[in-house]
Parts: C-alpha cells; sequence; structure tokens
C-alpha cells in the first residue's frame, strides 16, 4: 500500500515545479529593474523632476511601448504554434 502512495507522490514532486512555470507567464522577469530603468530614463538626466507632467507622460508612454511589446511577442508565439499545427509537414 505504501508503495501505491509513494509513486503519484513522487510525480507530483516532479511535475510541481513545472507547473509553477505557467503562473509565472505574463510577468516581466525584473519588475523593480525594468522600473528603475523607466525612471532613470524619464528623468532625462536630472532635467525632468518626478510628479511633473513632463516625467508621468514619459512613464505612461513607456508602459504602453512595454504592453504593446509583450502583446507583439504573445501574437507571434501564436501565430508560430497556429503556423506548425497547420503545416506539420514543413517542420
Amino acid at each position: 500500500m505504501r508503495r501505491r502512495l509513494a509513486r503519484p507522490s513522487l510525480a507530483l514532486l516532479f511535475v510541481a515545479p513545472l507547473l509553477s512555470a505557467c503562473l509565472e507567464r505574463g510577468q516581466s522577469a525584473m519588475p523593480e529593474a525594468l522600473a528603475q530603468d523607466d525612471d532613470a530614463y524619464c528623468r532625462a538626466g536630472g532635467t525632468v523632476a518626478p510628479g511633473s507632467p513632463q516625467y508621468t507622460s514619459c512613464r505612461k508612454d513607456r508602459d504602453v511601448q512595454r504592453s504593446q511589446a509583450e502583446a507583439r511577442a504573445d501574437r507571434r508565439q501564436r501565430d508560430l504554434g497556429e503556423y506548425m499545427l497547420n503545416h506539420p509537414d514543413r517542420m
């Protein structure tokens, strides 16, 4: 009886890290580093103060650019998957 429980438990032990990677999809790898990069970019060498309208507009623009880039990457990945499904003989 003990062997019957050991095998599924062992399988779950190996599969759990793989499944946890699925939960991370859609999140940036280094959100703090990206925020620091955006902050440095939008300060423009100290000429723009945080909280000013120019700074706020710059941060919004950077967020839009990042989300568009992620959407393009997701769309390319989806298109590649569809192509592979529709043309299995070309792979």
